[in-house]
């Protein structure tokens, strides 16, 4: 059988199989039975049965990883069961969904959580208790891990711009505005770059102010902002923390994650090793 033909058969199968759902006034249709109904909040949709007793919500999360990259997805919480929320990805039917019909196509398509009879409790509380893994892609997990270590080393730049680890003192900028604070963006462009050291007093790299560039000691080239189409959000300039925190990344040797020893075995990242 043709790859052609193949594509055909499994596009007819999901049309033949697919449920017809609405979502009309706040009411949730399934093949064009009331099932449900659902209320909204900002970006938090809240999901009920037709007495209007409310069940699980799912929270539309965007945000910034590191850089440009950003993450999508959404939290889903038991309103009968708070203790525990957990992250999902979401499904739409369309590239132009909203946040709301995406909500209810996930929940009916991906998660099974709502059906003919209403909402299914059964299987949103088997979600709970086996929750289905993110499907992340490469560039997103990079960003996490990326995200991960420059948490962990917790850095902050105090007034005279001195760069700290976890409070305790390991470089510090050099050509500073007389004015500044470590969460200003560096606007002004300037033929003079913003250096730092460690604190030995060793160089480490720059930052470029015409070219928003940091250039490392040992030649390492990064943009950290990226401007993007359609992503007014995204940063075009740095903050004097996020130079600090890029620096730490693209050079190891700058800042390391210290480990302590404690009877007898090493404990890195607060974990026992």
């Amino acid at each position: 059988m043709g790859r052609s033909m193949v594509m055909l058969f499994t596009v007819l199968g999901v049309l033949f199989n697919a449920q017809n759902f609405k979502t009309k006034r706040g009411i949730i249709s399934l093949d064009g039975v009331h099932v449900a109904k659902i209320s909204n909040k900002s970006s938090e949709y809240t999901f009920m049965d037709l007495k209007e007793t409310p069940i699980y919500t799912i929270h539309f999360i965007d945000k910034s990883v590191v850089d440009s990259v950003r993450d999508s997805y959404i939290t889903l919480n038991r309103v009968y069961n708070r203790d525990k929320t957990i992250d999902l990805d979401y499904i739409s039917p369309s590239a132009f969904s909203g946040e709301e019909r995406s909500a209810v196509y996930t929940s009916i398509k991906d998660l099974k959580i709502i059906d003919n009879k209403g909402i299914n409790v059964k299987n949103l509380d088997e979600l709970f208790q086996n929750t289905p893994k993110r499907k992340l892609d490469t560039k997103t997990k990079d960003a996490y891990t990326t995200r991960s270590k420059i948490d962990r080393l917790n850095i902050t730049v105090n007034n005279v711009g001195e760069i700290l680890s976890n409070g305790k003192p390991v470089g510090y900028f050099t050509n500073l505005p007389v004015s500044f604070g470590s969460e200003d963006t560096i606007t002004d462009k300037s033929f003079i770059d913003i250096e730092i050291y460690d604190a030995n007093s060793k160089y480490i790299g720059k930052y470029i102010t015409t070219t928003k560039q940091l250039k490392t000691a040992g030649g390492k080239v990064f943009t950290i902002y990226r401007e993007m189409s359609g992503r007014a959000s995204i940063l075009k300039f740095p903050t004097y923390k996020a130079i600090a925190e890029r620096m730490a990344i693209l050079d190891p040797n700058f800042i390391k994650i210290q480990e302590k020893v404690v009877v007898g075995q090493v404990v890195k990242d607060g974990v026992e090793k």
